[in-house]
């Protein structure tokens, strides 16, 4: 169902004259929870029963008498958007140890996300397509564009949708039973791994506390059990799990830790000595008189290694690349949008390009904030708000060119790549 068939309901209610008291109630619950400290359990408490008067207030309003239940639940879910979409940035992994989850879950994924194959989620060849879990990711990675439980919820059925039908296909196609739960879960975890969206656990979380319980049943319920599952699951992966051997595990693992920070297995060391001392704050001391023991006598004679910044890693990455141009020809393929011109582009696009502009950036900031470069990599402006201001339009455009400093190498391999861009496939023949 549409948003606008969501709210259509609720605000021609709401512009009746009779229906005052209740735009009194809504506001004034709102103000309510904006001026009391976070406390999610308090707070979901709260938002339910508010959900709960409210449903059964429009139910005994006359302006209601006759209406069909489909129409009072759209009129329920209106109010669900409206209210939750003012109290989001108050409510939203509104204490630290959501946070906190947040970040853990996201940088295992990130890890897993190096080395997991659906072998090792025993997933069985006929289940296996690379296409249709692209869409699914695509699904599950936009939870983060909406504001409102309902939608975020629809991310995660849309996902699953994809997922199930990818499963019946397939099963009638090689003419096996239905496929169940025994094959659905081990897809979904492969798929919300490679998708890995931002603060999942808190849309989670979010979804659970804030989801009308009237409408978080039957299929829906069912399905965001399996999902929670999945979080369960990738959150306590070990070699076990995975049908991976012990030491096999640990050296994937350490790979993918140093891939992804860009660092040696010096400075991985480095990070687990202090991701151990903020565990035990005393180990801090034996560390350092260690390290300065290890110094005076000689017996450290490997210095550490210093991070590469992320000049240093685009600047080897495009070496590389221009060393073998069929690769990189081969990689870029992969990325649609690589070689489009403004006149390629349509409408149904945008969301798929804002989606990746926002996966890119969040990307590229944590990958800097971990190499421990603190510095903006954005003008201070946003073009949006730019535009919105015509005389400093000109102004911004020519900031912007001037505080672009692309590696040279870098640029020279983008540059060579735009050249073969006839050798590539036609964006028109990628998006069929």
């Amino acid at each position: 169902m549409e948003n606008t068939d969501v709210v259509s309901g609720l605000h021609n209610f709401l512009s009746k004259p009779s229906a005052k008291d209740f735009i009194k109630s809504i506001k004034s619950f709102i103000v309510s929870i904006l001026n009391t400290a976070p406390d999610p359990e308090k707070d979901c408490d709260a938002v339910q029963e508010f959900f709960s008067k409210m449903e059964s207030a429009f139910r005994a309003h006359p302006l209601w008498s006759g209406c069909s239940a489909d129409e009072l639940h759209n009129a329920g879910d209106g109010l669900e958007k409206y209210v939750m979409t003012k109290l989001f940035p108050r409510v939203f992994a509104s204490n630290t140890e959501d946070v906190i989850s947040d970040e853990k879950l996201f940088h295992k994924m990130s890890l897993f996300q190096l080395f997991i194959s659906p072998e090792n989620l025993d997933i069985q060849p006929t289940f296996q397509n690379q296409t249709s879990w692209l869409l699914a990711q695509k699904e599950l990675q936009k939870i983060n564009m909406y504001n409102a439980p309902r939608d975020k919820l629809m991310c995660i059925l849309r996902c699953c949708k994809v997922i199930n039908n990818l499963l019946l296909n397939a099963s009638i196609a090689s003419n096996e039973n239905a496929p169940g739960a025994d094959q659905f879960l081990p897809v979904l975890i492969y798929v919300t791994i490679k998708a890995n969206p931002p603060q999942f656990h808190s849309n989670l979380l979010y979804i659970q506390r804030y989801r009308r319980q009237s409408k978080l049943v039957g299929e829906a319920a069912y399905l965001f059990t399996n999902i929670l599952s999945a979080e369960s699951f990738i959150s306590n992966i070990d070699a076990e799990s995975l049908s991976m051997d012990e030491a096999d595990f640990e050296n994937k693992m350490k790979s993918a830790r140093a891939r992804l920070s860009g660092l040696g297995s010096q400075s991985y060391q480095n990070d687990h000595d202090a991701a151990l001392t903020a565990h035990n704050p005393k180990r801090e001391n034996t560390l350092l008189h260690t390290k300065s023991s290890d110094s005076l006598s000689g017996t450290n004679e490997t210095p550490i290694k210093k991070a590469e910044s992320i000049t240093d890693l685009e600047n080897k990455g495009a070496s590389t690349l221009s060393k073998d141009r069929s690769e990189a020809t081969k990689i870029f393929q992969e990325y649609p949008y690589m070689f489009a011109s403004v006149g390629d582009l349509k409408i149904g696009y945008v969301e798929d390009l804002l989606n990746s502009y926002k996966q890119l950036v969040f990307k590229y900031v944590c990958l800097s904030k971990g190499l421990g470069d603190a510095k903006s990599l954005a003008p201070s402006i946003s073009p949006l708000q730019a535009s919105k201001d015509s005389d400093n339009h000109t102004t911004l455009s020519s900031d912007v060119q001037t505080k672009s400093e692309t590696d040279s190498s870098v640029d020279d391999l983008f540059r060579a790549l735009q050249g073969e861009g006839d050798n590539v496939r036609k964006f028109s023949d990628v998006k069929q």
